[in-house]
């Protein structure tokens, strides 16, 4: 079994990631802002799987000097980190020009910057290792630039979606591998919604198809599958008045 950072991990789909890989065996470096939640988790999966090892830390990306930090201590006190699940990020946004600034570049910062300063942490460490697994959480809403309130948000989740494929041009042909994973409607706090919206996955749904595809190393998945993979296909190609009205 391999040992599993993953940030973000103090709710939503980085929580449920954290149980889900432990119940696999899978020790755990889990860090966020929230650290009473990470506490909690920590010992609910601690309870739950007494052999697997869980380390916390407190974190926020947005702090890229504790980036490295946290990152280098987790894998000292671990011996080591076999795969980094790049997830926090935030979903707030506003249209472009509608005197929302602030709220956008927080997106921004967040999604994008403090994605890469995580991304440049763990292919340190792994190129340090010879060894890793990097895994990018994007966004379906990648796949298109989006309207309304999203259109910051899709296209950071587009960014860091390319940041990963160049990683992994980078290293091909090293033991070190990447996934990129583009999870359509998952019932999370950042979504606000829940499983009874159309087309809504339950956390516990959804992030089993997304750890399926981080357990078989995938380039890419998007997740679950039903109905992302063909719906993905659809977007990609329709014309930009229907794209509105399907956002």
């Amino acid at each position: 079994m391999s040992t599993v950072l993953i940030t973000g991990a103090s709710s939503g789909l980085g929580a449920e990631m954290a149980r889900q890989l432990a119940a696999l065996g899978h020790d755990l470096a889990l860090c966020a802002r929230r650290t009473e939640r990470l506490d909690a988790l920590r010992d609910e999966i601690t309870a739950a799987h007494p052999s697997v090892r869980v380390a916390v830390k407190a974190l926020d990306v947005n702090d890229h000097d504790a980036v490295f930090r946290v990152f280098e201590e987790f894998a000292e006190e671990l011996g080591g980190l076999d795969r980094v699940v790049v997830n926090a990020g935030l979903g707030k946004g506003q249209p472009l020009g509608t005197g929302r600034f602030d709220a956008n570049l927080a997106t921004a910062q967040t999604n994008f910057i403090g994605a890469l300063a995580q991304t440049e942490a763990a292919a340190a460490i792994f190129r340090r290792q010879n060894s890793g697994h990097l895994v990018m959480v994007s966004s379906f809403s990648a796949l298109r630039g989006m309207p309304k309130n999203i259109t910051t948000y899709a296209t950071t989740k587009a960014a860091v979606a390319h940041l990963a494929e160049g990683f992994r041009a980078d290293v091909h042909g090293t033991p070190i591998k990447v996934t990129v994973l583009y999870p359509g409607y998952i019932v999370s706090e950042m979504s606000g919604t829940s499983a009874k919206t159309p087309l809504m996955t339950s956390t516990e749904k959804g992030v089993r198809a997304m750890v399926a595809a981080i357990e078989k190393e995938k380039p890419s998945a998007r997740v679950p599958a039903w109905p992302w993979a063909p719906l993905g296909f659809v977007v990609r190609r329709v014309p930009v008045g229907m794209l509105r009205k399907m956002s």
